[in-house]
């Protein structure tokens, strides 16, 4: 029985071929959008609207009586 799940993964594991992973040219542009998204991110949550309403949700938070 281990003879032929160690049989199968090496089957899966050489299937894989050599494009197993991203180059680092596909990393490079993975992190850009990354920070690209928290940037963005950053700008909505901290824009007046935004603050304003999770400071109202911290307070009605703090308000509950124990």
């Amino acid at each position: 029985m281990r003879e032929k799940a160690t049989r199968g993964l090496r089957r899966w594991a050489g299937s894989l071929g050599e494009d197993a992973g991203m180059v680092t040219s596909e990393y490079a542009m993975g992190l850009i959008a990354a920070v690209g998204f928290a940037g963005l991110l950053y700008k909505v949550v901290t824009s007046g609207q935004v603050r304003a309403a999770l400071q109202a949700v911290v307070e009605k938070a703090l308000d509950v009586p124990f």
